[in-house]
């Protein structure tokens, strides 16, 4: 008797140590997938304050290769009209920062990173910012200037 009860609370400490670890497995951030060459500047990596402008690259000469974005197929709703977004404009993404400061959580260089994982899928401001830079591109704005308008509407945010 008093083996089997031995039995069952190693079997309890176990099943509990595996949720636990299964929990923290999930609550680590996914370190970022990106094989861009170039870094961003120096006073992008400030750390974060209210007027702190997220990592970005500044024109297309800097950015170098882009890794590919996930598939919008993988997604439903606005989530995949960004990522379908992110695939049409890449190197417009890239050269815009991200307001929700994954830069800072999750290593991401530019609004594009997001996107080449599952980040921007469950990020309203990732989703917001590809959404709104897209209409801008659209629209005639060249990638700084959609910047300038990221900067200023989000930064106050």
């Amino acid at each position: 008797m008093k083996r089997k009860a031995l039995i069952l609370t190693i079997l309890a400490v176990a099943l509990v140590a595996g949720a636990v670890l299964i929990k923290m497995n999930r609550a680590t951030p996914e370190p970022a997938r990106s094989t861009i060459n170039s870094q961003p500047t120096v006073a992008q990596q400030q750390p974060l304050s209210n007027n702190r402008v997220p990592a970005h690259f500044e024109d297309v000469k800097s950015i170098g290769q882009l890794p590919p974005t996930l598939s919008p197929d993988r997604f439903i709703g606005p989530a995949q009209d960004a990522y379908k977004i992110a695939q049409e404009i890449p190197q417009t993404l890239a050269q815009l920062p991200c307001y929700c400061h994954c830069d800072m959580s999750m290593g991401h260089k530019s609004l594009h990173s997001c996107f080449e994982d599952t980040h921007a899928s469950e990020c309203a401001v990732c989703v917001s910012e590809a959404l709104v830079a897209y209409d801008l591109q659209k629209s005639g704005m060249r990638p700084a200037e959609i910047r300038d308008r990221i900067i200023q509407v989000y930064s106050h945010q």
